[in-house]
């Protein structure tokens, strides 16, 4: 789907998080979970997508993406909770399988 989306990945349920921003979070999340992108996710294992927040502009998500990555922890951890309480990888939800 192309439209500007800031978005969480996860190790695992509780595990190591990732903030990032994109404007085709179906692309960017494949890249992730086939070791395409190199740094922390690979390194890591964060190839789980737990959140993910669509926005009219780029500048919008940029915004939005700079804010959470200054979060706690925990308020991510809570984002996550709220929006996908079993943690499923949105990956492989409809929305994103365009």
């Amino acid at each position: 789907m192309k439209r500007p989306c800031v978005y969480i990945l996860a190790s695992a349920r509780n595990g190591t998080l990732y903030v990032g921003v994109t404007g085709d979070v179906a692309r960017r999340v494949w890249e992730h979970k086939n070791g395409l992108v190199d740094g922390f996710t690979k390194i890591h294992g964060v190839h789980t997508l737990g959140y993910a927040e669509f926005h009219d502009t780029m500048d919008a998500a940029i915004v939005r993406e700079k804010q959470i990555k200054k979060w706690r922890r925990a308020w991510k951890l809570r984002l996550i909770e709220e929006n996908n309480p079993q943690w499923r990888d949105l990956f492989d939800e409809a929305i994103l399988s365009d």
